[in-house]
């Protein structure tokens, strides 16, 4: 394997941070400084200088426009995330944060979990609208946890892809890793994490279908990973290759992908509950506009 794509693997660190570390000369097969593209090969010796760890990001409390509270109790909170906000700060991200604008709500979340995403029991892109639920005691934080890894939490997403996806009901079973060539993006690959797509087609229309998805697994990127590469990407997804064409007729400028429906035994009683998103502006614009032009 190459120096960036082998170390990448070996070291958890992204091709470009390995790529940096060659550059500086921080690699070294058999004592001599090795490039990115160079090639590893078995027996050889191999001495890698790591940079310090990062310290951790701080969580600041700052007020989030849009994010709405649809549920509060004495475990959980469950939010209407807006588009344009990270769940949790992150090195690089200087953007808007659920669990900020939580903590500027005066909500006091879990302490589980890392400094940056105490509380946090899953995820949505910062480019991604809709339900989530984050724990605020301890108890819920590991209940919650546990839902997630056991798969017993019903997620579902709205999604407008491109095209019409045959059969118009099924199940996409394909495993997921990074891109090997763009570390921002992900990938359908040989030998990635297990990834499983279930969608039901709700309306068609002669550009674009609404479907309704279901997450039997929570990969990064799944659903527009997925549907991208059964040549279905999300409208207005231009990383994973939609129509730009299209986006800019239907008036969208992110991937049309929504959280429509988060639902879950609450860790207090056990008793089933469940919270619906309606769409936000933009794609409901989008939507519009798509049905219109069926008119």
């Amino acid at each position: 394997m190459r120096v960036d794509a082998g170390l990448s693997k070996l070291l958890g660190l992204s091709r470009s941070a390995v790529a940096g570390l060659a550059e500086s000369g921080d690699v070294l097969l058999d004592g001599s400084p090795a490039g990115k593209s160079d090639r590893l090969v078995a027996g050889a010796w191999l001495e890698i200088v790591l940079p310090a760890a990062e310290q951790p990001v701080q969580v600041v409390a700052v007020p989030v426009d849009g994010l709405q509270i649809l549920h509060q109790d004495d475990d959980i909170v469950v939010v209407d995330k807006p588009i344009g906000v990270a769940v949790h700060p992150s090195p690089g991200w200087e953007g808007p944060t659920v669990v900020g604008g939580l903590a500027a709500a005066g909500v006091r979340i879990a302490t589980s979990g890392a400094a940056e995403r105490q509380g946090v029991v899953h995820r949505l892109d910062a480019g991604t609208t809709g339900v989530m639920v984050v724990a605020k005691s301890e108890h819920a934080y590991t209940a919650l946890k546990r839902a997630f890894k056991e798969r017993t939490v019903d997620k579902r997403y709205h999604a407008l892809v491109q095209g019409h996806p045959d059969p118009s009901r099924g199940t996409i079973d394909a495993p997921i890793d990074r891109h090997p060539r763009h570390d921002y993006k992900f990938a359908v690959v040989t030998g990635g994490k297990p990834s499983i797509t279930h969608y039901e087609t709700i309306e068609a229309f002669r550009a674009a279908s609404l479907v309704d998805v279901k997450l039997e697994t929570g990969r990064t990127h799944q659903i527009r990973v997925h549907f991208s590469a059964i040549r279905h990407p999300c409208v207005g997804d231009l990383t994973y290759g939609a129509d730009p064409a299209l986006a800019r007729r239907v008036g969208v400028t992110r991937q049309w992908l929504h959280a429509r429906t988060l639902g879950f035994e609450h860790p207090a009683d056990g008793r089933w509950v469940s919270f619906d998103s309606p769409y936000p502006d933009d794609l409901q614009h989008a939507l519009d506009v798509v049905r219109a032009q069926d008119g």
